[in-house]
Order: structure tokens, then C-alpha cells, then sequence
């Protein structure tokens, strides 16, 4: 500590040396295989309680696979895959991806909550109406984000 209370800038990075270009694209790797993960399994849990209708086995298993897909792909869009050179654009662009995950996690709470008040009879169509909703608004929020941060990344990598 500084006199006065206040930290310098090494001491609030807590020592860490900040990540090389590298290390950066093997994360973001990392995290995008495991956000496509959490998508094939909100995808899966969409598709489950369609493919054997009627089943209150399979509504409870594809609503527990869509909250655990849920769960993984906002962990995955949490974690800072970024450069700090990164311009300030980018980098909501990128905190835009983490919203997506914020919708699909409405439609878990969602399938959760019409399932227990419709009964587990109710039908898949009766009780995932809001929940396909949510899905589809996260998978629109997620598509365009994800095709803005290549153009922009582009458009900067241009210039």
C-alpha cells in the first residue's frame, strides 16, 4: 500500500502477469467449445420432451438439462476471454453474448415454474411455450452478437 491507503496498479492485479496473445486464443477457444457445449444441451432438452410426448420422465429430465445447459453456457459467457487492447465496442459486444445466456435462463425458470403449475401432463406444448420464447430470443441475441464481434473485429484488424 501507498501512503494514504491507496493501492498502485501492480497491487490491484494482485501480481498477476497479464495474459500473452496466446494464452488469450486457447482461452477463448476453451470457452466457446464449452458455450457450444451448454447450447447442444439447451438444444437436446428442447428437443426431448417433443420426441416422446406426453412422457413426465422426459419433461423432467429435458427441464434439468436445459437449466444445466443454461448454467454452463452463462458460466462460459461470464469468463473474460478478451485483450485489454480490445476496443471498448468489442468488448460489449462480448458482454452482449452473456445476455443471451440471461434469456435462456428465463425460459429454464420458466419450465420450471409452468411445469409445476400445469401439472406433468399438461403437454410439452402447454408448458414450454415461454420457454421456447426465451430459447429463441437468447439464440437471436446470440447469433448477431457473435456475427458484430467478427465484423467488428474485422473492421478493427483493417485499420
Amino acid at each position: 500500500m501507498t501512503d494514504m491507503g491507496k493501492s498502485t496498479k501492480k497491487e490491484k492485479g494482485c501480481g498477476k502477469t497479464p495474459r500473452t496473445a496466446e494464452q488469450t486464443r486457447r482461452l477463448r477457444s476453451r470457452v466457446e467449445n464449452i458455450a457450444a457445449f451448454g447450447l447442444i444441451l439447451i438444444c437436446a432438452a428442447l428437443a426431448l420432451p417433443f420426441a416422446s410426448a406426453f412422457s413426465p420422465l422426459w419433461m423432467n429430465v429435458g427441464k434439468w438439462a436445459f437449466a444445466s445447459g443454461t448454467l454452463i453456457f452463462i458460466i462460459a459467457r461470464v469468463v473474460k476471454v478478451g485483450d485489454d487492447t480490445e476496443s471498448a465496442r468489442v468488448k460489449r459486444l462480448r458482454r452482449m453474448e452473456a445476455w443471451a445466456g440471461f434469456a435462456f435462463a428465463a425460459g429454464a425458470f420458466f419450465w420450471f415454474r409452468n411445469e409445476a403449475a400445469m401439472g406433468p401432463y399438461a403437454g410439452p406444448l402447454a408448458v414450454l411455450r415461454d420457454t421456447i420464447m426465451f430459447a429463441l430470443a437468447g439464440a437471436m441475441i446470440q447469433i448477431i452478437s457473435s456475427w458484430l464481434i467478427v465484423w467488428r473485429l474485422k473492421k478493427e484488424n483493417k485499420n
